[in-house]
């Protein structure tokens, strides 16, 4: 039996680009997603804890602790970022979010079929990689001839950077960005992949185009969040010097701002614990890094996951049958 075409009984229109650009700019409604900030702030801290416990324990030579605390760094930030991602495309999919612990819970059941997924696109790139290769070997005078050479090099030089370069536009704009809402919707791996090459395939200007407005609008409210930083930060570090008494230059005080630790030594060289309101400053300081950090990031994973589900309803209106129906969460 056939597929439905494209507006057929029982399937509603495929969204327009410029839809599904308006359903980009509503990631802005993840700067609002309580649970979402602080479950990503905390994977942010936990996994920043780690690496600097790693660092200490590579400073003291103590290799394979070091090794053990910065896998864990990279556990902690893959599967809470996932976590995150669940609460997320609740959001964008109008579901009533599920609890934090349900959404850890959830992430540490599927986020394997996002390493897996991407592990098989990118040995299709690999292969892909190797033909190609393969094909300049042949072009070599010592192998084909001083005719034949010459002449499947001039086909294969366009014919390369075509390839190439839509395999690479095609990895960051398509495979990095919506393999995690893949998995966060429910998808299976070889889902995923199906899905992933059919947006390649016939979709990948547009998915270029969406997903550049969402690393752009991520990147506005990161700026914005610098500002407020930077100018907040120097005039808290003003009044800290004139009105509380702490002893250290402003630059000192506002090292926090910028992910520096307890241990870091100041614009001036003096060591910021060796004063009690230094190191307090460090700590708060610190909180309000991961927090910018923070920020972008959800509005950055949000837009990724309005991406998805635009393309995924596109499939639906074309009479295929999206990962999200096919598979219960």
């Amino acid at each position: 039996m056939s597929s439905p075409r494209p507006g057929a009984a029982g399937f509603a229109p495929a969204p327009t680009p410029l839809a599904a650009l308006g359903r980009v700019l509503q990631a802005l409604d993840a700067l609002r997603n309580g649970p979402a900030l602080v479950l990503l702030l905390a994977t942010f801290a936990a996994a920043g804890l780690l690496l600097a416990m790693a660092e200490a324990s590579l400073a003291r030579e103590a290799l394979r602790l070091g090794q053990i605390e910065a896998g864990a760094a990279l556990t902690v930030a893959f599967y809470g970022s996932n976590a995150a991602g669940l609460l997320l495309m609740d959001e964008a999919r109008g579901r009533p979010p599920r609890d934090a612990l349900d959404a850890l819970h959830d992430a540490l059941l599927s986020a394997h079929r996002l390493l897996v997924a991407v592990a098989i696109l990118l040995a299709g790139c690999v292969l892909l990689g190797g033909a190609i290769v393969g094909l300049f070997w042949l072009s070599r005078s010592a192998v084909s001839g001083p005719v034949v050479g010459p002449l499947l090099f001039g086909l294969l030089v366009p014919l390369g950077v075509v390839a190439i370069g839509l395999m690479l536009l095609s990895m960051m704009f398509v495979v990095v960005p919506l393999a995690a809402p893949a998995v966060w919707s429910g998808a299976t791996v070889l889902q995923i992949v199906r899905t992933l090459l059919r947006l390649i395939r016939t979709r990948l200007l547009v998915v270029a185009l969406l997903m550049s407005a969402v690393a752009l609008l991520a990147a506005a409210v990161g700026a914005l969040a610098s500002f407020v930083v930077m100018a907040g930060g120097r005039a808290v570090a003003e009044l800290g010097v004139a009105v509380v008494g702490v002893e250290l230059p402003p630059q000192q005080l506002m090292a926090g701002l910028f992910g520096y630790g307890l241990r870091s030594l100041g614009a001036v060289g003096a060591p910021v614990t060796a004063s009690a309101h230094g190191a307090a400053a460090l700590v708060g300081g610190g909180v309000v890094f991961a927090l910018a950090l923070v920020l972008p990031g959800l509005v950055y994973l949000r837009g990724a996951c309005a991406v998805y589900l635009a393309m995924d309803e596109e499939s639906v209106a074309a009479g295929e049958n999206p990962a999200w129906i096919s598979t219960s969460r």
